[in-house]
């Protein structure tokens, strides 16, 4: 009885591997063994970082905010608790491009929140 090769399941798991691995410099692209700790160690940062994006822009998000808020004559906090008090429900997001895109709408919402 022949014996028992892993013939095609091994190589399509290492072809995945050397497939993700494209790109990378010299062995870490070519060599099964080094190609699979580097693919992991991307798999492992890019979990974390599409994390990190969220809070990154985020904080984006509020610098902006805060810059634009300064330029009307208040502080990025204070506005945003007279926002909550006036029951403006707008996220931080749609403030920042408002912000950049439409000032003067911008303006009128901080002057809203003061009132």
């Amino acid at each position: 009885m022949p014996r028992a090769k892993r013939g095609f399941k091994a190589r399509r798991r290492r072809n995945r591997i050397l497939k993700h691995a494209k790109g990378y410099h010299s062995a870490r692209s070519r060599l099964f063994a080094y190609a699979k700790e580097v693919v992991m160690k991307a798999w492992v940062y890019a979990y974390a970082h599409r994390k990190r994006k969220k809070r990154d822009f985020r904080r984006l998000w509020i610098a902006r905010i805060n810059a634009a808020a300064r330029t009307n004559g208040t502080s990025y906090s204070r506005l945003m608790h007279g926002l909550k008090n006036a029951k403006i429900h707008l996220d931080r997001k749609v403030l920042s491009d408002l912000a950049i895109v439409d000032p003067g709408a911008f303006s009128q919402i901080v002057k809203q929140a003061k009132a």
